[in-house]
C-alpha cells in the first residue's frame, strides 16, 4: 500500500493593508491516481439464492446490467436486473423462460444495451437430443426489459450441432452485433444427432472445424452482414469483444492444423484484413482447453489478456495494442503456476487496467483482482477478491465491469452443491 501524499494548500495573495487571516489547515487535494488504494465494499445481488452463469455489464449512461440462469420447475429462468441513477438495484425481471435450453458452466448468456435505449439478451436453444446440438436464440426489448421480443435463432443453418460462446456489442445506435462459434461445418457426413462432445474434444470424426461468424441484427430483428469471419478456431473457448475509435475489436482462440491454439485479434471496420495473432504463444493443445480470452478498449488503446499453457506452464498474460488492436506490445506476465485458472476478464479506465481470474491450489479456489497503470507499466494494487468454497468447473467465470469512479466483480461459488452468486465493490479510499 503506498502512502497518499498531502499537497499543502496555496498561500492566499494579501494586500498591503489588509491583516493576514488567521492560519487554517491544509485541505488534502485529490491523491494521484497511482496513489489511490481501492478497498472492497460488501456489494449484495438481486439474484436468488440459487443462481449461476452471471453476466455483468456497464452500460454508458453510468447503469450496471447484472443477468443470470435460475432453476425453475422442469427448467430455467434467464432474469436480470440493473442499477438506478443512486446505483441501488432495481427490481429484477425475467427475460424467459424455458426448459429446453442448454445450460453449462463455460458457454452462458449475455445481455446487452444499445445507445436506442434497447436491451438485448440470448441464451442457448437445443435443437436435437445430441448434448451438444444446440443453438443461439436472440431476444430485443424496447421498453426496459418489461417485454421482450418472440426470440430469433442468430444461426440459420438448420444443423443439429454446436452453436454458442457469443460476445455481443453496440453496432450502430440501434444495431447490435453479434459473433458466435458455429458448428455447421462439424455434422459428420449422414448424421442427424449432430456431433458429439467427445469427438469434438479429441478432433476425431469430425467432417470439418469450429467456425467462428458475425453478424449484425436491427431494431426489427432484420440480419445484416453474416459472414464466416475465421474457417477454423478453437471448439469451445469463449469470444470477446471491445469497442475501439476504429471499430469492434473481436478476439478467440484460433486453432491450426498442426492444433496451435494462439489469441487472434481481429478489428471489424468493414476491412477484410484477416485476424492477428495476439502473440506467438505456439501452445500445441489436441482438446480445447475452454478458456477464452478477454478485451477492453478506449479510444485507441486496448488490453487483451488470456490464459496459455505453452511449454505445460498455465500462465496468465496480458498485452496492450495503442492503435486499436492493429498491433500488440510483447506481453506482460500476470500469473504464472499450476495455480493459475485463468478464466480472465478484463476492464480499461482511463486511470487504469483491471484484471479479474482465478486460482485453485491445495486450499481451494480464489478469485483474483489486478490494477495496472493503462499502458502496464506498472501494478498498481493486486488483491484477492475472495476464496471459494466451490471446487473445478462449477464456479464458472467471474464477472468485472467499471462504473463511476469503482470496479464491480460478480463471481458464482458452490456451498454444500448449490450455486449462488456473490458480489464486491472496489472503490477509491479516502
Amino acid at each position: 500500500m503506498k502512502t497518499v501524499a498531502l499537497v499543502p494548500a496555496l498561500a492566499l495573495l494579501l494586500s498591503a493593508c489588509e491583516r493576514p487571516p488567521a492560519a487554517s489547515a491544509a485541505a488534502p487535494a485529490t491523491p494521484p491516481v497511482a496513489s489511490r488504494v481501492y478497498a472492497r465494499q460488501d456489494w449484495p445481488l438481486p439474484s436468488a439464492a440459487i443462481a449461476a452463469q452471471p453476466d455483468l455489464v456497464a452500460t454508458p449512461d453510468g447503469h450496471v446490467l447484472l443477468a443470470w440462469i435460475e432453476p425453475q420447475a422442469g427448467g430455467h429462468a434467464l432474469r436480470f436486473a440493473r442499477t438506478d441513477a443512486r446505483g441501488a438495484w432495481q427490481p429484477s425481471q425475467t427475460i424467459a423462460i424455458g426448459t429446453t435450453w442448454f445450460v453449462n458452466w463455460a458457454d452462458t448468456p449475455h445481455i446487452a444495451a444499445t445507445a436506442d435505449g434497447a436491451l438485448w439478451a440470448h441464451w442457448l436453444q437445443k435443437s436435437a437430443a445430441a448434448t451438444y446440438a444446440y443453438d443461439v436464440a436472440l431476444v430485443r426489448s424496447s421498453d426496459g426489459g418489461s417485454s421482450w421480443s418472440p426470440p430469433l435463432l442468430v444461426n440459420d443453418d438448420g444443423t443439429a450441432t454446436e452453436h454458442g460462446f457469443v460476445s455481443l456489442w453496440p453496432a450502430s445506435r440501434d444495431t447490435l452485433g453479434i459473433a458466435w462459434l458455429d458448428g455447421r461445418n462439424t455434422q459428420d457426413e449422414g448424421s442427424a444427432g449432430g456431433a458429439s462432445h467427445a469427438r469434438h474434444a479429441d478432433q476425431d470424426g469430425h467432417a470439418g472445424a469450429m467456425s467462428l461468424r458475425t453478424a449484425t441484427f436491427d431494431a426489427g430483428l432484420e440480419r445484416g452482414g453474416e459472414r464466416e469471419l475465421d474457417a477454423m478456431t478453437c471448439d469451445c473457448c469463449q469470444t470477446d469483444a471491445a469497442l475501439t475509435a476504429r471499430g469492434p475489436l473481436l478476439v478467440y482462440r484460433g486453432r491450426t492444423p498442426d492444433e496451435i491454439r494462439d489469441i487472434v485479434a481481429q478489428r471489424l471496420d468493414g476491412a477484410a484484413a484477416p485476424g492477428r495473432i495476439v502473440h506467438a504463444d505456439r501452445w500445441k493443445m489436441p482438446a480445447c482447453p475452454v478458456n477464452g480470452p478477454a478485451v477492453a478498449a478506449r479510444g485507441e488503446e486496448a488490453v487483451v489478456a488470456w490464459y496459455t499453457a505453452a511449454n505445460d506452464v498455465p500462465t496468465l498474460k496480458i498485452a496492450r495494442s495503442a492503435d486499436a488492436g492493429a498491433t500488440f506490445a510483447a506481453p506482460l506476465v500476470l500469473d504464472q503456476g499450476a495455480q493459475v485458472q485463468g478464466r480472465v476478464d478484463v476492464a480499461l479506465s482511463a486511470d487504469a487496467a483491471w484484471l479479474l481470474w482465478m486460482r485453485e491450489d491445495a486450499n481451494g479456489q480464489s478469485v483474483q483482482l489486478a490494477r495496472y497503470a493503462p499502458d502496464l507499466s506498472r501494478e498498481l494494487q493486486r488483491v484477492e477478491v475472495a476464496k471459494l468454497q466451490g471446487r473445478g468447473r462449477a464456479t464458472g467465470f467471474p464477472q468485472l465491469a467499471l462504473s463511476g469512479d469503482g470496479a464491480y466483480v460478480v463471481w458464482t461459488d458452490v456451498v454444500d452443491g448449490k450455486p449462488g452468486l456473490r458480489g464486491a465493490r472496489y472503490a477509491a479510499s479516502p
